[in-house]
């Protein structure tokens, strides 16, 4: 079937076709219009870097090497606290001194470390709320680590921020943008389809194209009109 025939063919079926994709725009409507039209939620990353206090365990030989290399291994066990439900509850807890009441069902933190830098990703629906939460867990990872980690004599290691960290808003997942206009294309693929099988069916002959493609001669025919 070539080209001419095919357009030929989808004019003649147009309402198979379109059929399918007026259900379907039926159906992603509500999605389209109740989904937000700005951003889907707020992130903050919050980078640093931690040590123990020299001063606080025994005096040993060692030079800047060693230092930075006790300092890696510190940041590594923090980034394995933060992940942990351990950390969750100390800054819920510290939410609540702190008189922030929400809801924090659903919290949860992304870490990570490059050597003795160490960061944290948090995501949150609500710009102030995640501004609380990113208060409170630097204040748990700069005031609680000493009776978290033993090796700590006690004493809270040093955490310094590196940089202050800033809310940014997130695009809604590419998913729920493209998702209605998938679906539309779906049902107008499907829409084909159905012409298609349609014309396969059809047991009429319509045209002189479909006599000459029997190799039947044409006789004669007949105006419309």
């Amino acid at each position: 079937m070539d080209a001419t025939a095919v357009i030929r063919m989808l004019l003649r079926r147009w309402s198979l076709v379109v059929l399918p994709v007026i259900v379907a725009g039926v159906i992603v409507a509500p999605e389209v219009l109740a989904r937000p039209t700005g951003n889907s939620g707020y992130n903050v990353s919050i980078r640093y870097t931690a040590a123990q206090v020299l001063g606080a365990i025994p005096a040993r030989d060692g030079d800047y090497q060693d230092v930075w290399l006790a300092s890696e291994l510190t940041v590594d066990a923090f980034t394995e606290w933060v992940r942990n439900s351990r950390f969750i509850e100390a800054v819920r807890a510290q939410l609540l001194q702190s008189g922030q009441s929400f809801s924090t069902d659903g919290l949860g933190f992304g870490a990570d470390n490059d050597k003795a830098i160490g960061r944290i990703d948090i995501g949150w629906s609500d710009e102030g709320q995640l501004a609380a939460i990113a208060a409170a867990t630097v204040e748990v990872l700069k005031t609680q680590n000493g009776a978290i980690f033993p090796q700590l004599g006690g004493v809270n290691a040093q955490v310094e921020l590196l940089d202050e960290p800033r809310i940014t808003s997130s695009a809604p997942p590419i998913a729920s943008r493209l998702g209605p206009a998938i679906k539309l294309l779906v049902a107008l693929f499907g829409g084909v389809a159905l012409a298609v099988l349609f014309e396969a069916s059809d047991p009429f002959i319509r045209r002189r194209a479909q006599i000459e493609d029997m190799a039947l001669g044409v006789l004669a025919t007949v105006p419309r009109e």
